[in-house]
């Protein structure tokens, strides 16, 4: 069976880590649009590096939970595919293998110049240079409002010849992520949903609602023991 798993916010909110928005729309006590655009990183770019580096301190103090273990002995399944719209490592910590991160990771810095990759330091600042080509050009490897998820072309094609799509922590307001359920459905994949409620009732074949430190090792079990 071909399955694909896609992860939001909740599936780390046990672990510490804040969920996307709070329910006054700000996130982390900043709007969005002063710190996830990259018209906000050319306004204010302190601001944002400042914002960032914030972030990935509190994911590298979190711990995977019961969850993203279950998660990865999942991902050790042969045909599975998981996604995660979560910029923390947390289910790779957990030993996940092959880990779609669609918006990026916290742990990785970007060239916006020649597109280079490395390992991010504690703190990025403004104007740090990349170590490949030089430029004064570093940010964070994070996916912004305005900018195209990553691996969209892998993502696609599991949705195409999926069997399960499971959407497990996910807001159901984000897009693309938000509108993968109605790609699987339409190529014939049973629909599940795991989440404190349901998000998008009628949407989804099934809804399992709970905590995902309980419903995911349950739900994982059900389909590998």
């Amino acid at each position: 069976m071909r399955i694909v798993v896609l992860t939001g916010a909740g599936l780390s909110a046990e672990s510490g880590l804040a969920t996307f928005r709070d329910s006054d729309g700000l996130w982390e006590r900043h709007r969005v649009e002063d710190v996830a655009t990259p018209e906000a990183f050319r306004r204010n770019p302190a601001l944002v590096m400042r914002f960032y580096d914030a972030r990935r301190l509190g994911a590298a103090s979190a711990r995977p939970n019961p969850a993203h273990q279950a998660l990865a002995r999942l991902s050790r399944q042969p045909g599975v595919t998981l996604i995660t719209q979560n910029v923390d490592a947390l289910l790779d910590r957990a030993g996940a293998q092959d880990v779609i991160h669609m918006h990026g990771r916290l742990d990785s810095a970007l060239c916006a110049a020649c597109g280079h990759r490395w390992p991010a330091p504690d703190t990025m600042p403004v104007g740090m240079p990349c170590p490949r080509c030089g430029k004064p050009e570093a940010r964070p490897d994070i996916v912004w409002f305005g900018e195209m998820p990553y691996h969209m072309d892998r993502i696609e094609a599991a949705l195409d010849r999926a069997d399960l799509f499971a959407a497990i922590g996910t807001s159901g307001n984000v897009y693309p992520a938000a509108g993968f359920v109605d790609v699987a459905a339409m190529n014939g994949a049973e629909t599940v949903e795991l989440n404190l409620a349901a998000t998008a009732p009628g949407r989804f074949d099934r809804v399992i609602e709970g905590p995902a430190s309980r419903t995911v090792p349950e739900w994982v079990a059900s389909l590998i023991g």
